[in-house]
């Protein structure tokens, strides 16, 4: 990969994907700032940008349409509704038509400058290079609750997958053109990368804070993304439910004992009444409904998945070289 042209003499593209939603405050600042970044790479690469509006409340599909119209390297795809980010940055990707592909969240909380030092390690023959965070420059509790998911999620996962990253990452084509392959609806894009393979490496970076707006993942996303994670690369809640299947009749073997031995050598000890036994159907009736609840979760996934709907659907495709065009599905965007 160290070369820098194709076979034809033709500069090689990387294309840049940023998921947008409700970052009105952030996309003129982001795009000058990575367009400074990237104009090394200009005499080297040609570089292109997608933004991917994923049907934002604010002005931001409107800025993004003015910065369309001023740079010819931008595209904007427009979102039918909200879909999700990981489901935006799979819209950039399917569209994508690029040597290497720059997946870069676009609250500026992702240096810009980082990656360079992706596009080097590209360039030293790794299909995938994934940037590490070595600091953030967030709340205390967000610090322990991704810490504890990374945790869980390196115990229960069937493979490995990257410790404190996230989905700002540079894949080769090769590693592209598989991932289109993944259309599965509960998507947890670093987890698929880390599945497909090829030879991958990190780059180690200090997280910035966020320069304007919310976070687009408050607690509720963040435990269905942790959910999308575990369940989506390992079977250990399964097998969670069998052992606690075992534990409790070893328990309630234990209670047997506990029964006869007192009836048989102390029953004037025996204590009248059925506080234990509620307690105990209350305790049953709890786990029960509680794996239940973790079955449901895989049987609702299955569900969803089965019935072959569109990942996305797309309003417009936006460039300054055409005007908009018209609606398409998510099958229409993959080469």
């Amino acid at each position: 990969m160290t070369a820098e042209a194709t076979s034809t003499g033709e500069r090689r593209t990387i294309t840049y994907v940023f998921p947008i939603y409700n970052e009105a405050g952030n996309i003129d600042l982001l795009h000058k700032t990575v367009s400074a970044v990237v104009e090394p790479l200009s005499d080297r690469y040609h570089v292109n940008f997608i933004y991917v509006d994923d049907g934002s409340k604010d002005d931001s599909l409107t800025r993004l349409r003015a910065l369309a119209d001023v740079d010819d390297r931008v595209t904007v795809v427009e979102l039918a509704r909200n879909f999700g980010h990981q489901m935006a940055v799979t819209a950039g990707l399917d569209l994508a038509d690029a040597d290497a592909v720059v997946i870069m969240d676009s609250d500026l909380q992702d240096p810009p400058r980082v990656s360079l030092e992706l596009v080097a390690k590209w360039e030293q023959g790794y299909e995938v290079v994934y940037a590490q965070r070595r600091s953030r420059q967030d709340t205390a509790f967000k610090k322990f609750t991704a810490s504890a998911f990374y945790w869980l999620l390196r115990k229960v996962a069937s493979i490995d997958i990257p410790r404190n990253t996230g989905d700002f990452r540079l894949i080769d084509r090769k590693v592209v053109d598989e991932l289109r392959k993944f259309r599965e609806r509960d998507r947890f894009l670093r987890g698929l990368v880390s599945y497909i393979g090829f030879r991958q490496t990190g780059v180690l970076f200090d997280r910035d804070e966020r320069h304007s707006g919310v976070t687009g993942y408050p607690l509720s996303k963040m435990v269905r993304f942790a959910a999308d994670g575990i369940l989506g690369f390992s079977v250990a809640p399964l097998r969670l439910i069998s052992r606690m299947g075992y534990f409790i009749s070893f328990l309630s073997f234990l209670g047997i004992l506990y029964v006869a031995g007192v009836k048989l050598f102390a029953p004037e000890t025996a204590v009248p009444g059925w506080a234990f036994i509620t307690i105990g159907m209350f305790f049953l009736g709890g786990i029960q409904i509680t794996m239940l609840g973790v079955l449901g979760s895989y049987i609702g996934r299955t569900y969803a998945q089965v019935q072959g709907r569109p990942l996305y659907s797309v309003a417009s495709v936006w460039t300054a070289a055409k005007p908009p065009a018209p609606a398409v599905s998510a099958e229409s965007l993959v080469p």
